[in-house]
């Protein structure tokens, strides 16, 4: 089932990412990785991945996994890109046979009210809404004609803020979000679940599904690594507590993301898990959390 289908219908949805192979890695183990799992992901997005000046070519593995038989995802931000490059990110990728698009504006997320992340925010959707509007027609922003329109399931990664009120800029930008034609927004991921319901709660005027994403935290090792390098506090203190005191550390991470996911499901419409180069190890974590 396409990914579009799956929103349509309501299902809950499942999605997940690999990172796009650099050097000299076999593009074929990233299929080998995700076999385990097939039928079980709506779709994989894949993650661009930069190491000492090297970049994975991210098209290049959706059309991979498209050939495979997983529904791609190509994820891809808008903030160092003008609107040439995004134009031509965005038609080779559908040319690829990518028919998913998932984009970030500003560095991560929509966030809020500051004039900084309002005046990136318009100069980003705008950007993305010139693009995104021709290439439906079937033109380039220059003014010629393509072979065929072009057409994404659009997903728009936005930021909840933990049960806050959302600022009314902030729901602005998610309403510019809609009218781009998102079919879904993906949060960041989510840890207490009565705060996100409180964030679902302000949002759901907009009748956009929302997937929410999912840490795979395999110890407390590496939540702490998240939360020094990414962003302090994104994981919270009990998370780190429990993954430290477990005595079966693996059987304490699983039961953390199936308690999480089954919470979810009562409350938006899927989860994309964030495996942290850990897709092959998804499985059970799967199966705890009943997924399919």
């Amino acid at each position: 089932m396409k990914l579009k289908e799956a929103l349509t219908k309501k299902k809950f949805i499942v999605t997940s990412e690999v990172q796009a192979p650099i050097w000299d890695a076999e593009p074929l183990d990233v299929v080998k990785s995700l076999n385990r799992i097939r039928g079980r992901v709506d779709g994989v997005s894949i993650t661009d991945v930069e190491l000492e000046g090297v970049v994975g070519d991210s098209i290049q593995t959706c059309e991979l996994l498209s050939k495979n038989k997983f529904n791609a995802i190509y994820q891809t931000t808008t903030r160092d890109k003008n609107r040439i490059q995004l134009q031509k990110d965005l038609t080779s990728a559908y040319t690829a046979g990518v028919e998913n698009l998932l984009v970030f504006t500003e560095d991560y997320r929509i966030t809020g009210d500051s004039l900084q992340e309002t005046m990136f925010f318009h100069v980003d959707s705008g950007k993305l809404n010139s693009v995104l509007s021709t290439i439906r027609e079937g033109r380039t922003v220059e003014g010629d004609d393509l072979i065929a329109p072009i057409e994404f399931t659009l997903g728009s990664g936005v930021e909840n803020l933990w049960g806050k009120s959302v600022p009314k800029k902030g729901m602005q930008q998610l309403e510019a979000m809609k009218l781009l034609g998102t079919g879904y927004f993906l949060t960041n991921p989510i840890f207490d679940l009565e705060q996100f319901s409180k964030f679902l709660r302000q949002i759901n005027t907009f009748d956009v599904p929302v997937i929410a994403e999912v840490l795979l935290l395999r110890n407390s090792a590496m939540a702490r690594f998240i939360n020094r390098h990414f962003r302090s506090g994104l994981i919270p203190d009990w998370v780190v507590e429990k993954l430290d005191k477990a005595t079966d550390k693996r059987q304490a991470s699983i039961e953390l993301f199936a308690d999480t996911v089954k919470g979810l499901k009562d409350i938006c419409q899927g989860v994309h898990i964030i495996t942290l180069g850990g897709e092959d190890k998804l499985q059970p974590y799967l199966d705890a959390a009943q997924l399919k």
